[in-house]
């Protein structure tokens, strides 16, 4: 049997999608679920002869092609995080500290997962480029705004729409060219304040690593400890997001443990952060562990290994699920991307309406807002060489003004962030300054 034309198994994946929305989302407003144009080939561009010259360098400082990049701003890329909002409404309405922890460990883990396969480069914001993104649907409100150019620094707040989370950090993405890699080391804080209970949590991300940027299929990884701490409490979720390891065993694996103040064990957390999260007893999961670890050895005691130097092409794990422990709870599960995401920069269905915009939008947010941005709109719409264009003139507009207020010795102002304290770290951070929501726009840099 086909649907319109498309083969069974096609036709499945496609019922698999829009049933799991039915079920799960009877009531979501529409948002787009494609963009007007597909996503050009980038088969006929050798980023080598870009990179080549770049090795070990910080590469905020290269200027790319546009064909690299997928048609949004780091500003919109960082939105996704809120993609499963639904986590920390779960846990507002939690009364155990250690059913709170683990969905804020659910939601650190579930707000990388939309970088999976996404391998074209956000564009990178203006200084003073700011996104507003409004989900009723999803509960939420998100204001960011690029408050630094060197080094590249991005701002955002979200708040709950009922008053019940407050969701703020900077982040100051770090990227290195390794040769046949590229890194982002995702410098910033992360800051979950859950208002009804007085809780603050804070964490950073995983460092995110793009192989075989040379030849070959590019694959993602996501590696480092993430170390997420309830200032109430004392509590502590330190989570292992694994390397992939020589052999891929490892591949995608996120495991760790929430600890109290004592560092006497909670429960254990594991899963992958392409997929799930699970929670289940210390105990349990050091048992199955201890067993898993002694079938490994066996295996490879039986096979030859001839040769050890690791590739960086991308291996393929033993199995592309997770093994459910008995007794395991799930507490995260990656909700399916669209039918038409390998054609859309593999965007999921949240990205996918992030830079959709209309005349009512139009008229309400501020001038600085990337939806208006020229260069994104026209490579969304297919437009490459418009986009190219587009990009060069904007990058030379900021350089101008730059130089220019270099020579009135006039320093920059951000608008919506001012500089501080993080109430709960002491690190500096960049806080919210407020107002935004009153739709008081005046004098607002002209960078488009």
């Amino acid at each position: 049997m086909c649907i319109n034309g498309k083969r069974p198994q096609e036709s499945l994946k496609i019922l698999e999608y829009f049933s799991y929305f039915c079920f799960f989302s009877p009531l979501l407003p529409f948002h787009r679920t494609s963009l007007p144009s597909p996503m050009f080939s980038r088969n006929d561009f050798s980023i080598w002869s870009i990179l080549r010259k770049c090795i070990g360098m910080e590469l905020s400082k290269i200027t790319m092609p546009v064909i690299f990049n997928e048609p949004l701003s780091f500003l919109q890329r960082l939105t996704e995080y809120m993609e499963h909002t639904y986590l920390i409404h779960k846990a507002s309405s939690l009364s155990s500290t250690t059913e709170r922890m683990q969905c804020v460990a659910a939601f650190a883990v579930s707000a990388v997962a939309s970088q999976w396969e996404r391998t074209g480069k956000p564009f990178n914001p203006l200084l003073g480029e700011t996104y507003e993104l409004i989900r009723d649907d999803l509960g939420f409100r998100l204001l960011s705004e690029q408050v630094s150019h060197h080094p590249p620094i991005s701002a955002f707040y979200a708040e709950g729409l009922n008053n019940d989370f407050v969701f703020h950090g900077s982040i100051y993405p770090k990227l290195k060219f390794w040769g046949k890699s590229v890194e982002a080391e995702p410098k910033g804080t992360m800051t979950l304040e859950l208002l009804e209970h007085n809780e603050a949590y804070t964490w950073t991300n995983p460092t995110c690593c793009v192989h075989n940027i040379i030849v070959g299929k590019l694959w993602i990884e996501q590696y480092g400890n993430v170390e997420i701490t309830n200032h109430k409490t004392g509590e502590k979720c330190v989570l292992s997001f694994k390397p992939c390891g020589l052999f891929g065993k490892e591949l995608h694996k996120v495991e760790g443990y929430i600890q109290d103040k004592s560092k006497k064990k909670l429960c254990a957390l594991y899963g992958k952060w392409t997929e799930c999260l699970y929670s289940v007893d210390p105990a349990t999961f050091e048992a199955y562990k201890k067993n898993d670890k002694k079938n490994t050895e066996e295996k490879k005691s039986s096979k030859q290994v001839g040769n050890t130097e690791e590739s960086d092409e991308m291996p393929l794990p033993d199995s592309e699920s997770v093994y459910v422990i008995p007794g395991s709870v799930l507490l995260w599960k990656i909700t399916p991307r669209p039918p038409n995401s390998a054609q859309m920069y593999n965007f999921t269905s949240f990205a996918m309406a992030l830079n959709e915009l209309d005349k009512e939008m139009e008229s309400v947010i501020p001038k600085t807002d990337c939806r208006l941005r020229p260069d994104i709109r026209a490579m969304e719409n297919g437009e490459i060489d418009l986009a190219s264009e587009e990009k060069k003139r904007l990058e030379e507009k900021q350089r101008t003004a730059r130089k220019n207020r270099s020579k009135s010795e006039e320093d920059w102002k951000t608008r919506w962030f001012h500089q501080g304290p993080n109430p709960h770290t002491g690190t500096q951070d960049w806080l919210y300054s407020g107002n935004y929501w009153d739709r008081n726009y005046f004098n607002l840099p002209d960078i488009y």
